[in-house]
C-alpha cells in the first residue's frame, strides 16, 4: 500500500481509537487543556486529540511499510544533515534529542544511514513483536540499549565519537530538574545535558513531520556546553535551551505529538496510590465549613500538584488553604463545568450530577467523602474513622507516605559521574 493509503486508514483508525480508548482519550484531553500556552478552546483541544490518535495509529500502520522500504532515502528526507555530518566526520559525539512528534522511529533510521549511533528504547512484554522492531531500527547497523544501559553505554558511544539518540519528552517527577513546558512545571531527566556535558558533545534537537509520502527531518543548530561553567549551571541552561525548541516545534504541529503520555507528572510511585495519583487535582467545597479543619491534610498531600478550587462566593478569603487557581460559584449549576483540565476530583458537596459531568469529560475518578471512608476503613482504628484527615491519608497514600517537596537531588544520574 502507498503511504497515503497507509495514513487514510490510520486516520480512520485513530478516529475510532479517540471513542473507543476512555482513559488515553481522558489524558489527551486534559493534557491539552493544561498546556495554557497553546490556549485551545474546546474545539480545538477535542480536534488536536483526534489527530494525535490517528498520529499514533499511522505509526502503528507504517512499521511494516518501514521495514520494507528498499530506499529509506526516497521517504525520509533530513533537510540540514550537514553540521552534524561535519561533526561526525571530525570525532565528536552527538546527542540527538527528539520527541514523540510524528513518527519518531524515522530519526534513529535515518542518522544510521549517515553515521554510527545508539538510541533508548524501552522493551515491550511481547519478546517476539519486541525483537522484530528492534530489527527495524537497528537495520543500518545502530544499536538500541535498554534504559538500565542509558548512561554508560551513551557515555561510551560518545566518546567513541558515535551518536547518541534520546526520546526526552517523558515525565520524571524523581528528576532534579523542573521546566514550565507549554506553560505547566514539568519534570524531566537531564541525562541529556549530562551526558553532552561530560563527553564535551553538542545537543541537537531533532524535528520530525509529516509530509506527503515520507518524513521531512530538521536539525537545530548545536547546543554546546561551556566546560569552564559548573556542572550545575550548565545542565540547566542546556536542558532550558533544548526544550524550549521542542516546545515550539509542538506548537508547529500539536496534533503531531503523543499527548496521550502524562508529560505533567508531579508524584512519584512512592507516595500515592496509582489511581489517584494526577497531576491535576480539582476539590470543589459546601457550603458547610465542617471540612476546613482537614483541607490543609489534603493539601499537603497534593502539595506538588496543580490543584484547583471551587468555592461558594461567600468563603472568598476564608478558605485555609491556597491553590493554582480558585473558582467562586454562587449556584449549584455553576459547578458543572466545562473544563478538561481536572483528571481527580473531590466533590465533598451533595450536589451528584457532578460525578456523571466529569467522568464525561477528563476524570478518572471523583471522590467523595462516604467513598473515601469506605477505601480508609480496612487500614483505620475505629475511633479515628470519622476523622476525615485520617481519612484522607489512609484512603490516598501508601504506607511509610512522606511528603513530596519540590526541592529535590539535582539528578538520579549525576552520581554515575
Amino acid at each position: 500500500m502507498p503511504y497515503s493509503w497507509i495514513r487514510a486508514v490510520g486516520r480512520g483508525i485513530g478516529f475510532l481509537g479517540f471513542y473507543c480508548l476512555r482513559e488515553y482519550r481522558k489524558c489527551a484531553l486534559s493534557n491539552l487543556a493544561l498546556a495554557s500556552t497553546l490556549a485551545f478552546d474546546l474545539k480545538k483541544i477535542k480536534s488536536t486529540a483526534i489527530q494525535s490518535f490517528q498520529n499514533l495509529a499511522i505509526n502503528c500502520l507504517e512499521y511494516p511499510k518501514l521495514a520494507r522500504e528498499k530506499n529509506i532515502g526516497e521517504v525520509i528526507r533530513c533537510e540540514n544533515p550537514e553540521a552534524a555530518n561535519e561533526l561526525y566526520a571530525k570525532g565528536h559525539g552527538i546527542v540527538f534529542f527528539c520527541a514523540h512528534q510524528a513518527n519518531w522511529e524515522v530519526l534513529f533510521l535515518d542518522g544510521t544511514t549517515r553515521m554510527k549511533g545508539v538510541a533508548i528504547g524501552k522493551s515491550i512484554k511481547n519478546k517476539k513483536l519486541y525483537q522484530w522492531i528492534l530489527s527495524i531500527r537497528q537495520r543500518y547497523g545502530g544499536t538500541i540499549i535498554a534504559p538500565r544501559n542509558a548512561v554508560r553505554e551513551g557515555f561510551r558511544a560518545l566518546k567513541k565519537g558515535a551518536f547518541l539518540g534520546i526520546v526526552g519528552d517523558q515525565g520524571m517527577p524523581d528528576s532534579g530538574y523542573s521546566s514550565s513546558f507549554l506553560g505547566r512545571r514539568a519534570w524531566t531527566s537531564t541525562a541529556p545535558a549530562l551526558l553532552a556535558y561530560r563527553t564535551n558533545s553538542p545537543i541537537i534537537f531533532a524535528e520530525t513531520r509529516r509530509v506527503k509520502g515520507g518524513y521531512r527531518i530538521r536539525y537545530s543548530d548545536p547546543i554546546w556546553p561551556d566546560p569552564s561553567l559548573p556542572m550545575e549551571q550548565e545542565v540547566p541552561r542546556m536542558m532550558d535551551k533544548t526544550l524550549s525548541l521542542l516546545q515550539e516545534s509542538i506548537k508547529g504541529a500539536p496534533g503531531e505529538w503523543l499527548w496521550q503520555h502524562n508529560r505533567w507528572k508531579q508524584q512519584t510511585p512512592q507516595n500515592i496510590y496509582k489511581p489517584f495519583r494526577h497531576d491535576c487535582i480539582c476539590i470543589i467545597l459546601p457550603q458547610e465549613k465542617k471540612l476546613f479543619p482537614h483541607l490543609p491534610t489534603l493539601k499537603k498531600i497534593y502539595e506538588v500538584n496543580f490543584l484547583i478550587l471551587i468555592a461558594p462566593e461567600e468563603h472568598r478569603g476564608s478558605i485555609p488553604i491556597e491553590a493554582n487557581e480558585t473558582i467562586y460559584y454562587r449556584t449549584l449549576s455553576e459547578l458543572l463545568r466545562n473544563d478538561y483540565r481536572f483528571k481527580l476530583v473531590f466533590n465533598f458537596t451533595d450536589y451528584k450530577p457532578i460525578h456523571a459531568h466529569y467522568r464525561a469529560l477528563s476524570a478518572f475518578d471523583v471522590l467523595d467523602l462516604p467513598k473515601l471512608q469506605k477505601l480508609a476503613k480496612p487500614h483505620l482504628p475505629e475511633a479515628l474513622q470519622n476523622n476525615p484527615s485520617e481519612i484522607f491519608k489512609k484512603a490516598l497514600c501508601r504506607p511509610g507516605y512522606q511528603e513530596p517537596t519540590l526541592t529535590k537531588s539535582f539528578d538520579q544520574f549525576s552520581g554515575f559521574f
